[in-house]
């Protein structure tokens, strides 16, 4: 009897090893899944379960269940934050960006354009604004009272490859020789705004100007900049007509 009963057991032992040894992950999960009950029936085990803490050694499955769900409402508060300051943001660009058109509308000349531009800059604490048109591109000669905002498109390449070859705007430092070729009576400049004008970028440059070195860098957002790049060849077409293609 003795001999039987340890064979039998022998027997079963394997077999019940090796449904041990099939359990994962997965079988587990689709358990728990299948057996929504689990818990309810055996809701003593909802407390001895421990979960590693990378502070506390271990904690409750409840504690850790508590400190997941504060986490997602940590993570929800600060998108729905950043949501808001993204809408604040864009507003604020829409009123200065509307501000300046419903200013340039008033211009009765390319002059008075640019002079509202600068006083728009400087309104909002910027040292100024400036205005260059590619003379390839626009019909600058006389009877044009308008050279002074030619800009040679070949002369200005050195720029164009170092700060615009992969993008129409350009924020943060020029140096000096970049400045004397842009601004030749220029003072104290810190940082830059950069844009080149047009739908292709290939008929001037806008640029503003901020004594703070800081105050335009790599990185910042260009949308309000890119609207006025694309706003202006328009205005200015009221005064100054585009050359045709292969006129000289």
């Amino acid at each position: 009897m003795v001999d039987k009963t340890t064979r039998t057991s022998k027997a079963k032992n394997p077999k019940r090893s090796v449904a041990i040894n099939k359990l994962d992950d997965e079988i587990v999960s689709k358990y728990l899944i299948d057996h929504p009950d689990f818990f309810i029936r055996n809701a003593s085990l909802i407390e001895n379960i421990r979960v590693p803490h990378p502070i506390r050694d271990s904690i409750s499955l409840p504690e850790w269940q508590m400190a997941r769900q504060r986490n997602k409402i940590n993570q929800l508060e600060s998108e729905i934050t950043l949501l808001m300051e993204h809408a604040s943001s864009n507003e604020l660009l829409f009123n200065q960006f509307m501000a300046l058109q419903s200013q340039l509308i008033k211009a009765n000349t390319l002059d008075d354009l640019a002079e509202l531009l600068n006083v728009w800059a400087k309104s909002l604490g910027l040292s100024g604004a400036y205005l260059y048109l590619f003379e390839d591109k626009w019909l600058l000669n006389a009877p044009s009272n308008y050279y002074h905002y030619a800009l040679n498109s070949s002369r200005f390449d050195f720029i164009r490859v170092r700060h615009l070859q992969y993008s129409y705007q350009f924020l943060g430092v020029l140096n000096t020789t970049e400045l004397d070729f842009l601004l030749p009576k220029h003072g104290h400049v810190g940082s830059v705004a950069l844009s080149l004008l047009g739908q292709f970028g290939d008929l001037g440059v806008l640029l503003f100007t901020s004594s703070d070195p800081q105050h335009y860098q790599a990185g910042q957002g260009t949308l309000l900049l890119e609207k006025i790049s694309e706003i202006l060849p328009i205005f200015i077409g009221k005064w100054i007509m585009r050359k045709r293609v292969g006129s000289e």
